[in-house]
């Protein structure tokens, strides 16, 4: 045999994963839907229903091979380890001549993919520990040969699938401690560099390590920090770049990016210190004037701005998002009305809110974000197929009008409020709109809640703290936030805009349709009572307070309005 095939020879391995067809991998394909491969199976084309039952039957009938008990089992996992070590031997013994290492080659894959049969039972993981094999398996991942390392992967991927951990979660947590106490994700990530996505197998191996990664996100989501520094973070911003061609695996980078920015502050701060901000911002650019070709890339579209939104949730982001000129990519994104508007939308609402947000707000007056936020707020957009609902809409609308009314002062915040005076004080009409609007689909939901509440007490139920929780959800998926945002928009207009038409506007439109200002005040006020303390006691404390002295002081003011008013008269 030729030495030159030697060097290149691929020892065959079993396809692990169902194709859909001959030229169809597995990993070409979205995640959800393979999630729901096995479904398939559901409706074999060509039978009748009655061949169909036939066929079940008969396969309820086939006799089951005999359970691996734990003998057999070490024995194979202690087989494993001689084939690794017989490898290692024979590639230091014959550097130079591949030929004399190629048979101990094969049967080590050999002895890989008998492991398979491991996932099957993961009530009996803990072997694996026991016998070091899973220093193996990373060990493996670096192996000069790349078809073993893809075996190995393929195999660990099996392995920490959470589908058939989920009732194993003490035996799953065995095993993802040992993988992260050794550093799998690093070793991972390092072998990433050398998989080439443009061959089939090679891509399908960089899509089962990313498996890997989400596996173990899942099982330990108190891991993310850790996983996010063994170096997987700047690999991830490195697939997301915007040159780089769209595949599954993009996506798939999108993904775990999401997930890890979720979770924890210190991945958030990770990731501006490696100029993410940038990054995401220079990936988002790509959708100002041009949207995704499928409906794949919409959805890592939609990863990548829920990104953005996630890292704009710890404070020093913001800074970087205002440098890197994130306010003024949102507000174009706004105003050319492609699918990315929403999003951009979202993220508006994140760089805006908060009391660290000062300048964000300021700068988006002054590249006239207001031209682009009021001609929304006025009238919302019509549902879209891929886009929000009426309800996130107008929240996210609201939140941000709430967040520059909280956050601007001096001629900035007087612009704001003059747009509230503009053609016959029409923001004005729409801000009283909205709030009987919500405040009837609150009230219908504070009904329903009311009536189970009572005949739950006529039947002895203690109603308790889970209960309340889940009362309250539901008032909040009716609008009650966005009824609160509107009202706070209210009361901070008719007490501190220094406009007496917008109160006497306000007064005279609640009045005409049947209101009280004073269920105005009464949101305001349930609104202080629910602020948390996300960022810190003192702020959420003293958030409570500007809200509770903003209530009281519209009581002041309705008070000496009505004494005008009478006066007039």
């Amino acid at each position: 045999m030729d030495v030159g095939e030697l060097l290149s020879f691929k020892p065959k391995k079993p396809s692990l994963k169902r194709k859909t067809g001959d030229e169809v991998s597995n990993y070409d394909r979205p995640k959800k839907e393979r999630q729901g491969e096995g479904d398939e199976l559901d409706n074999i084309s060509g039978l009748t229903e009655e061949q169909q039952q036939e066929l079940a039957r008969l396969m309820e009938q086939e006799p089951v091979g005999p359970a691996l008990d734990d003998a057999a089992l070490r024995k194979m996992i202690l087989n494993f380890e001689k084939k690794v070590f017989r490898n290692q031997e024979m590639r230091i013994k014959f550097a130079d001549q591949p030929e004399k290492f190629m048979e101990s080659e094969i049967e080590l894959n050999d002895a890989i993919q008998e492991l398979h049969v491991i996932a099957t039972i993961p009530d009996k993981y803990h072997h694996l520990v026991e016998l070091n094999a899973v220093k193996s398996f990373i060990q493996l991942v670096s192996h000069e040969n790349v078809d073993i390392s893809i075996a190995v992967i393929d195999l660990l991927q099996e392995l920490t699938d959470v589908d058939s951990l989920t009732e194993n979660e003490d035996d799953a947590g065995l095993l993802v401690d040992n993988l992260l106490e050794d550093q799998i994700v690093a070793t991972l990530v390092t072998n990433l560099e050398r998989l080439d996505e443009n061959i089939k197998e090679e891509g399908n191996g960089m899509h089962n390590t990313l498996g890997i990664v989400e596996n173990i996100l899942e099982l330990a989501s108190d891991s993310c920090s850790e996983v996010a520094k063994q170096n997987l973070m700047p690999w991830l911003l490195k697939k997301l770049k915007p040159k780089a061609v769209f595949t599954p695996n993009k996506l798939y980078a999108s993904e775990i990016l999401a997930i890890l920015l979720q979770n924890t502050d210190e991945c958030r701060a990770h990731l501006g210190d490696l100029e993410g901000i940038d990054a995401l911002l220079q990936q988002l650019a790509v959708y100002k004037r041009q949207d995704p070709t499928s409906s794949e890339e919409f959805e890592m579209m939609e990863n990548i701005f829920n990104c953005m939104c996630s890292s704009l949730l710890y404070p020093s982001n913001k800074e970087k998002f205002l440098k890197g000129e994130g306010l003024q990519l949102m507000n174009l994104m706004l105003r050319e009305k492609k699918q990315s508007r929403f999003s951009a939308l979202k993220v508006m609402n994140h760089a805006l809110t908060g009391a660290n947000a000062v300048d964000n707000c300021m700068k988006f007056i002054e590249i006239l974000g207001l031209r682009n936020v009021f001609p929304l707020f006025m009238k919302t957009p019509k549902k879209q197929k891929r886009g929000p609902s009426e309800m996130e809409h107008e929240e996210h609308i609201c939140a941000i009008i709430s967040a520059l009314l909280h956050n601007c002062t001096g001629p900035h915040r007087q612009r704001l409020v003059g747009k509230f005076t503009e053609s016959d004080h029409a923001k004005v009409d729409r801000l009283i709109e909205l709030h009987f609007k919500y405040s009837r689909r609150v009230d219908k939901v504070d009904s329903k809640i009311e009536k189970e509440r009572q005949a739950r007490l006529k039947e002895g139920d203690i109603i308790d703290d889970n209960q309340e929780d889940d009362y309250y959800m539901r008032r909040l998926d009716a609008g009650l936030f966005t009824l609160q945002l509107v009202d706070y928009i209210i009361l901070e207009l008719c007490c501190n805009s220094a406009v007496k038409s917008i109160m006497e506007r306000v007064m005279k439109l609640i009045n005409m349709r049947g209101g009280s200002i004073s269920q105005v005040r009464g949101i305001v006020r349930e609104y202080a009572g629910s602020i948390g303390d996300a960022n810190s006691e003192e702020q959420g404390e003293q958030e409570r307070i500007r809200l509770m002295e903003l209530v009281e002081k519209a009581q002041e003011l309705v008070g000496l309005f009505v004494q005008s008013m009478f006066h007039k008269r």
